[in-house]
């Protein structure tokens, strides 16, 4: 089935508040896709994160961010006040003020958990007690941590950060009340999210969720599971997960994350893995897995290295995995993201799943080479994007080409652009391709410039900061969105 999608990170929604959440602006997005003939939208994950505001570094695989937490959803319950709301956190700010959130949003949650815990809901044990497998080690987690200043698990005590039995029974006793909150933060995320989903349901949007491939080290996953990585004794990270060189970086990604012990994991049948997909697929109806190509060959970069030049190639679970994904969990809606150095062990990988996998239009245009992303060399089983998270914007992708190689993009499109018309011939592009969905990040239907951009691979500092204004989804755009959708039958 032909059909077309939006990349909006759920961070970049417009709302009250410094930042996108399950809000107001959520449903009228949900809307405003039904509207357009949009049948998919593509979140980044949704996890909460940690130093460098990255949802690809979350302390949790499995609970949700309580920034994403609708305060408005908590005043018509009677647990805050607008003006406590407004304190600190209104105001008009386009880009996120994550210092600030950090700051000022735990503060105000407070007065809505002691209030709710006057009179919790019925509904409140039972979900502690469906979650537990998760949630008592996440809750317990922040609680240590936020009582040391939010460093890592690896700077505790000694009996702590090694799960000590009587150190961590002293910690619940010790720290019950923040256990109990972060509890309450996660009882509402999921409430609101449900609410959510329905509603998209409703009006036939389809959410794409994304799973990270690794997890954070400092994270509740990791210190409650260390058995499932490769760290030595003392539970620091033997090697770590990145790229090498490739088209988004020179001296490669260096992203750090602790490498799982696949052996290990192999032994009960990926157990902790199932788990994961199994309860990302009762948040979203489809999943994008992240470095799709870690299950086949994973780079494994020595602990304490800067970069990732140095690294070697290591062999993956591959197909055994998703062989028991799917006898586990049944045929699910996955799209792999293949990115980056592909071979043809991963090309195989990818095949035998019958995954579809992703083309970026903006690697489709190497002067005087053949690329795997030109369309007109695509099956149907794929994604095609104008960009991704990791990409600039296509105007600001444009702006930084040779004169060379705008000619080859014009000659490739039939037609003379400029950096004002590049974005929407590339949106028809990709539009009018072969491929089953396409999937257009919400920048580039707006047609903006490199401020609006994402992230920028390889750099900390700066990144996943962009929301969109309110004033940015007119009816102008919903016509024009809504007559190529029909035009290319999407």
């Amino acid at each position: 089935m032909r059909r077309c999608g939006v990349l909006m990170p759920v961070f970049s929604l417009a709302s009250e508040y410094g930042i996108g959440c399950f809000s107001k602006e959520a449903y009228r997005f949900i809307e405003f896709c039904e509207r357009t003939g949009i049948h998919v939208w593509q979140m980044l994950p949704i996890g909460p994160t940690s130093y460098g505001d990255s949802p690809y570094q979350s302390f949790s695989s499995f609970a949700m961010n309580p920034y994403f937490l609708d305060l408005e959803d908590l005043v018509s319950r009677d647990l805050l006040t607008v003006s406590e709301c407004e304190e600190g956190l209104a105001g008009t700010d386009m880009q996120i003020q994550y210092e600030k959130q950090y700051r000022l949003r735990f503060q105000v949650l407070k007065k809505a958990f002691f209030r709710f815990m006057e009179h919790p809901y019925e509904t409140y044990e039972a979900f502690k007690q469906t979650h537990a497998h998760w949630l008592m080690d996440y809750a317990l987690y922040m609680a240590i941590k936020d009582a040391r200043g939010g460093v890592s698990w690896r700077e505790w005590e000694e009996p702590l950060a090694m799960r000590e039995p009587k150190a961590i029974e002293e910690a619940k006793r010790t720290y019950k009340e923040a256990i109990e909150f972060h509890c309450f933060l996660q009882f509402f995320c999921y409430m609101e999210w449900e609410t959510l989903h329905r509603y998209a349901k409703k009006y036939g949007v389809s959410l794409l969720g994304d799973i990270p491939i690794y997890v954070a080290y400092d994270s509740a996953d990791v210190w409650s599971h260390k058995e499932l990585f490769l760290l030595d004794e003392d539970g620091y990270p033997t090697v770590v997960a990145g790229c090498p060189p490739d088209a988004f970086s020179e001296t490669g990604q260096l992203w750090g994350n602790p490498l799982y012990d696949w052996d290990k994991m192999k032994k009960d049948d990926y157990a902790w893995w199932m788990e994961r997909i199994r309860h990302n697929f009762t948040l979203f109806d489809e999943l994008r897995i992240d470095h799709f190509r870690g299950f086949s060959s994973y780079f494994a970069i020595p602990y304490g290295k800067e970069n990732a030049l140095e690294g070697q190639w290591c062999v993956g679970p591959g197909i055994d995995f998703f062989e028991k994904v799917k006898n586990k969990l049944g045929s699910l809606q996955i799209v792999a993201e293949d990115l980056g150095i592909i071979t043809d062990d991963v090309r195989a990988l990818l095949k035998a799943c019958g995954y579809p996998g992703m083309k970026v239009l903006q690697f489709a245009f190497p002067v005087g080479k053949k690329s795997e992303y030109q369309p007109h060399r695509y099956e149907k089983n794929c994604v095609v994007y104008t960009g991704t998270h990791d990409n600039d914007t296509v105007r600001g992708w444009y702006q930084t080409l040779s004169e060379e190689a705008k000619q080859y993009v014009c000659d490739y499109l039939g037609r003379t652009v400029s950096e004002e018309t590049v974005t929407w011939e590339m949106i028809r592009l990709a539009m009018a391709s072969v491929a089953d969905t396409c999937m257009i990040p919400i920048q580039d239907y707006c047609n903006l410039g490199t401020d609006a951009r994402i992230n920028i691979p390889s750099t900390v500092g700066g990144n996943w900061l962009w929301r969109i204004g309110k004033e940015q989804l007119t009816w102008e755009l919903e016509r024009q969105i809504k007559s190529m959708i029909l035009l290319y039958e999407r």
